[in-house]
């Protein structure tokens, strides 16, 4: 389940977290956009490129007063790691095949008053052109809003787009968020690919 806010973190997850702190107001980010006006939702963080995107992602939503939260194996949860893990924001899902990933987020959002959950769309740093769309089911099923951020490292420029409610329509609603990526980032080649694979699923979902 996600860190109970009323509970104070350990000194090891509090010393972690300014040291990353520290690595983010270090590297000199500009950061662009406002906290969503809800207390639930999805974080997109894309484009996936480097190991100091976590550390970007961490400091922006420290500055706009978010809570962020990640999912992680319930095997990353056991004893020592417990309480670190959880303090850091881990949500443990069952990594086994009968373990429904998709349910279990939803009821992780179910069961809190404030959960903002960052996911990494593209699934690791290698791009395909195409996004993993376990992102849109879990927003789906727990019924809460996609919030599109991106970061560029080579301008040292991020920010946080407005909500996006899930329709229904993946295509459509893929199509919507790749606008947004692409307005933000014209000449990311990453978020070309993935508006042409927007397009594409368009054009499928029209002709069947």
């Amino acid at each position: 389940m996600p860190t109970d806010p009323n509970r104070r973190p350990s000194l090891l997850s509090r010393l972690v977290r300014r040291i990353l702190l520290a690595l983010y107001r270090w590297k000199g980010w500009t950061l662009e956009g406002r906290r969503p006006d809800c207390d639930k939702f999805i974080i997109l963080g894309a484009p996936h490129t480097s190991n100091w995107d976590f550390i970007f992602f961490l400091g922006a939503t420290h500055e706009l007063g978010i809570r962020p939260n990640f999912i992680g194996k319930s095997s990353l949860f056991k004893w020592p790691m417990t309480r670190f893990m959880l303090d850091m924001g881990g949500v443990p899902v069952e990594g086994s095949k009968t373990g429904n990933y998709v349910e279990q987020v939803a009821a992780a959002f179910a069961r809190s008053d404030d959960l903002a959950l960052v996911i990494a769309p593209e699934g690791s740093r290698t791009f395909r052109g195409d996004w993993k769309t376990g992102f849109y089911h879990i927003a789906m099923a727990a019924g809460v809003p996609i919030v599109p951020a991106w970061v560029d490292n080579a301008t040292m420029r991020g920010g946080i787009g407005e909500a996006i409610v899930p329709t229904g329509d993946y295509a459509a609603d893929l199509a919507r968020l790749a606008a947004f990526y692409r307005e933000k980032r014209p000449d990311c080649d990453r978020f070309a690919a993935l508006e042409n694979h927007a397009l594409t699923l368009k054009e499928k979902t029209r002709d069947s």
